[in-house]
């Protein structure tokens, strides 16, 4: 089955390129390609794609905007931002409105295809310098919340494990490596803890995690 993929950017040239360079590779398939995202939520039930490719600056309305309307209606799509400026803050809070990564638009010929397999295969393509920015952000527990005081979501030791190592960063074929498990379990484990945290995104996940130190 093809990976569905949807482009959103207002420059026609890049959107002709990038669509171009997504279909030399035979697993994937453009969905769609649109030049905003005032009708974001009608354009992703129109084309019903699996990876949304966002710019983040979009006239009407930001790229930031519509990946919260996107994430809130359509939380099982992954979305990879595309930006000019690798230290923007702009691009921190992309990831924290729900987007798995970002990729520069300098980079797009070179890297592009293998940001959208690392997200297939359960990664955030990312700097290191704006992953630590979310991971300081998440750290920052408020003061009242007290390990003691965070809510039992019956997770069992199994994914507790699986989260511990989502925590860290590491992408569903790393985890099956790691604990000895197969990727599909790694996945059925994840999909049971979303459903236990009540979260839609590993981005939530990791969120609640650190914030109610659950592992």
């Amino acid at each position: 089955m093809s990976l569905r993929i949807a482009i959103f950017d207002d420059n026609k040239n890049i959107r002709e390129s990038i669509s171009m360079l997504l279909n030399t590779v035979e697993s994937f398939e453009v969905a769609g390609s649109f030049a905003h995202v005032l009708d974001c939520i009608a354009d992703v039930k129109s084309c019903q794609p699996d990876v949304i490719l966002m710019d983040i600056e979009m006239p009407g309305m930001t790229g930031i905007e519509a990946v919260c309307r996107i994430k809130k209606e359509f939380p099982q799509i992954q979305v990879l931002m595309q930006t000019v400026f690798e230290d923007d803050d702009r691009v921190f809070d992309s990831i924290c409105a729900g987007a798995s990564g970002y990729i520069l638009k300098n980079f797009l010929n070179t890297k592009l295809i293998d940001a959208i397999k690392e997200l297939q295969y359960g990664g955030s393509p990312m700097s290191p310098s704006i992953a630590r920015k979310v991971l300081t952000r998440m750290q920052q527990i408020p003061e009242h919340v007290r390990p003691e005081e965070a809510p039992n979501y019956h997770l069992t030791p199994r994914e507790k494990e699986v989260l511990a190592c989502v925590v860290n960063g590491l992408a569903y074929k790393m985890i099956a490596d790691q604990l000895n498990i197969s990727y599909e379990t790694v996945r059925s484990h994840i999909k049971k803890i979303y459903e236990k945290l009540h979260v839609a995104s590993l981005t939530e996940a990791v969120s609640k995690a650190m914030k109610e130190r659950i592992v």
